[in-house]
């Protein structure tokens, strides 16, 4: 018999490491650009960005995490969506000023590794970067014993897009009194409130991930691993379409509504003298976010800054042209509403 290996004795094997990671290339063949050079599993990912398509080229970069949501998957063995959770919330980060991907590089920390989890994973990973048109050039997996709980483990990601110095956003700039706020639909908590949502559901009500609860299509568990949807496509449709180079931008800017929800998020993109009042009752929430807000007892004030109540991304775009614009993101197959205005303040954003 074959004796184990001292690593692997303490815990970390890295022979089972390089045996998953040798089915890399064919899962992430379907991300490939033309742009990206060399193999996957280099010390470094390449990629050639064609400056021929642009005269004043930035790059706009962000990284970010899936948070606590990472406690549904492991309560329900379920992981093949937080990959794409995880690329879809940075192509939206980056997308709110105007930027298209380019590619994405991932990270895994976990005590051990399981092979059916990482391959989930990675086909997360693989099918979001696919649909955003970005290729996933490299990553990182370290396993660590001892340092996560048992099946637990930790991801992260970090996305570079690309976008032409002159049709950059900038809402502090071109936002002006009497623009329109759009608000396009969420598919649920998206990534962020989850220790706050996993309190309301598991402790205060008393449910189970598996529960079914009435107002819900499926168990509360599945409702909240409801995948991040990705605003990067639409973004770029409706700045090709309404933002039209030599004329002033119709659409003046994106807020991706995360972590800080309406609050905290808005303000990003406002100029100092204007405020944005968004108008509750103004969408057809969500039904996880109507059992929230009647059976949670936390104050509106606090819902509407830790959850996006329904609303993924905010456009503020020109009086004018709001109809047009609403019109074509519901032609996309997005969910859209009108849900404030641009009045004159100091820089802040209130929901009444």
């Amino acid at each position: 018999m074959k004796k184990q290996k001292a690593y692997a004795a303490a815990g970390v094997d890295i022979d089972l490491g390089n045996k998953v990671k040798a089915t890399l290339p064919q899962l992430l063949a379907s991300t490939h650009r033309k742009e990206v050079l060399g193999k996957v599993g280099g010390f470094g990912g390449l990629f050639a960005l064609d400056l021929k398509k642009y005269k004043e080229p930035i790059l706009v970069s962000s990284v970010d995490g899936v948070g606590t949501k990472l406690k549904l998957a492991f309560a329900l063995d379920k992981h093949d969506t937080i990959g794409a959770d995880l690329v879809n919330h940075c192509v939206d980060d980056i997308a709110v000023l105007g930027a298209e991907p380019l590619f994405f590089l991932d990270y895994l920390g976990t005590g051990k590794l399981e092979p059916h989890v990482f391959t989930d994973i990675i086909k997360g990973f693989a099918r979001a970067c696919a649909e955003n048109n970005c290729a996933l050039i490299g990553g990182e997996t370290a396993q660590m014993p001892g340092f996560y709980q048992k099946g637990e483990y930790d991801v992260s990601g970090t996305i570079v897009g690309v976008v032409e110095k002159s049709r950059m956003l900038n809402g502090q700039k071109t936002i002006k009194l009497g623009d329109v706020v759009i608000g396009i639909e969420s598919s649920g908590l998206h990534t962020n409130g989850y220790s706050l949502g996993r309190k309301i559901f598991f402790e205060q009500l008393g449910y189970k991930p598996s529960s079914k609860v009435p107002g819900l299509k499926k168990s509360i568990g599945e409702e909240l691993l409801a995948e991040h949807i990705s605003y990067g496509p639409l973004v770029q449709k409706l700045l090709k379409k309404f933002n039209l180079v030599g004329k002033p931008n119709s659409v003046k800017a994106f807020a991706h509504i995360t972590g800080g929800g309406f609050v905290d998020n808005i303000p990003r993109v406002l100029p100092k003298t204007l405020d944005c009042v968004i108008k509750k009752g103004s969408w057809d929430m969500l039904p996880i976010f109507r059992i929230i807000e009647q059976k949670s007892g936390v104050p509106d004030d606090e819902l509407y800054q830790v959850f996006n109540m329904g609303i993924g991304m905010v456009g503020i775009v020109a009086a004018d042209k709001a109809d047009a614009v609403l019109k074509f993101i519901k032609s996309q197959k997005h969910n859209a509403w009108i849900i404030g205005e641009v009045v004159k303040g100091k820089g802040i954003s209130r929901v009444e």
